[in-house]
């Protein structure tokens, strides 16, 4: 009978756990993203964020962000995500025609200004996830740096 007892507390103290533990879901942080480079309050900005490196290279994002130039200074535009903490990719779009996407011409080279986070591009090839990802456990302000071909 103690035996049986001990056991029915026990599962009922890890069965109260798990419904505690899991009740705490992660809190989204806001995550300051700093794009330098632009060269004109025309059009908007498309911020993708990608998860992993298959959404990556099937180009589909977590979650799209599209935002005003209003507040661009310099060349430079600040914004700001709410996102889980985690590992994430962001790409960036200066969609100077509004349209929706990144012009490009006939052999695919793009007409609109286009930057990665804390990563910029000075070679002719598209960058590996890995070499844009970055933590916002650690680090909740992002640089963006636009390249325009």
């Amino acid at each position: 009978m103690i035996k049986r007892n001990l056991y029915t507390n026990i599962c009922l103290l890890i069965g109260t756990l798990m419904i505690i533990l899991s009740s705490f879901t992660l809190i989204p942080q806001k995550t300051e993203i700093t794009i330098t480079g632009l060269k004109s309050v025309k059009g908007k900005v498309i911020i993708q964020v990608f998860k992993d490196d298959k959404g990556y290279q099937d180009q589909k994002p977590f979650k799209n962000f599209i935002f005003d130039k209003k507040g661009m200074a310099n060349g430079a535009l600040q914004v700001q995500l709410e996102l889980e903490p985690g590992i994430y990719g962001f790409t960036m779009v200066d969609d100077e025609n509004g349209n929706g996407h990144i012009d490009k011409n006939f052999i695919g080279i793009p007409k609109e200004g286009f930057g990665f986070s804390n990563f910029f591009m000075e070679k002719m090839k598209k960058p590996l996830f890995n070499e844009f990802k970055t933590d916002l456990k650690t680090q909740s302000k992002i640089i963006i740096k636009v390249k325009y071909m």
